[in-house]
């Protein structure tokens, strides 16, 4: 059982036996709950339960990158492929090759880098920006949004053939208020923890 998950309540229970039983496959995951559910612990879990647990989990917030820069960020760049590239960058989905690319506010991607990654995930290749070659990928993707992607779908702000990729398995993440059970054992963790750092 993964440390990084605290509770007792029915649902933190059957989560870390679906956990269990999905870390060891290669099935792409889509994480729903609102922002501070604990979204990327769900994903750091899946990921240390999994035969990937000796390479990379790299996480990105979609949310927090500029949309100018995140083309870049994610499939990485040549040396001179735009003003300001003066090195050749590798992004964030080539140094997560082996192991889990979780892509935290997925809703969030512009749509023209969504046709991009679902390129990425159905070819496992990537192509950097302002380069020609491929390179061969292998990795688990995990998603996670607090949106309601399947809205958006038809708003068309999200593409209908990615959200179809992404969430081979779904899970949702209640907030702590819909678990109260778990409040209690929470406490008590975080307690444990401040005392030995503290010494109190």
């Amino acid at each position: 059982m993964t440390q990084s998950i605290v509770g007792d309540s029915a649902h933190t229970r059957q989560l870390l036996q679906l956990i269990r039983s999905i870390a060891p496959t290669a099935a792409s995951v889509l994480i729903n709950g609102e922002s501070g559910a604990g979204k990327e612990l769900i994903a750091k879990a899946i990921h240390e339960q999994s035969d990937r647990v000796d390479q990379s989990f790299v996480a990105v917030n979609c949310g927090a990158i500029p949309a100018e820069l995140m083309e870049s960020e994610l499939f990485g760049h040549k040396k001179g492929s735009f003003t300001g590239a003066i090195a050749d960058h590798v992004g964030k989905v080539t140094a997560a090759d082996g192991g889990t690319l979780f892509l935290d506010e997925i809703g969030n991607l512009p749509l023209p880098l969504q046709a991009k990654l679902l390129r990425v995930i159905q070819d496992q290749k990537v192509t950097k920006v302002g380069d020609n070659k491929e390179i061969d990928l292998n990795i688990r993707l995990i998603c996670a949004t607090n949106a309601n992607l399947p809205e958006l779908v038809k708003t068309e702000a999200f593409r209908q053939d990615l959200l179809f990729r992404i969430n081979t398995i779904e899970i949702h993440l209640p907030p702590l208020r819909e678990r109260q059970e778990d409040i209690p054992v929470l406490a008590q963790h975080f307690l444990n923890i401040y005392k030995q750092k503290y010494k109190k």
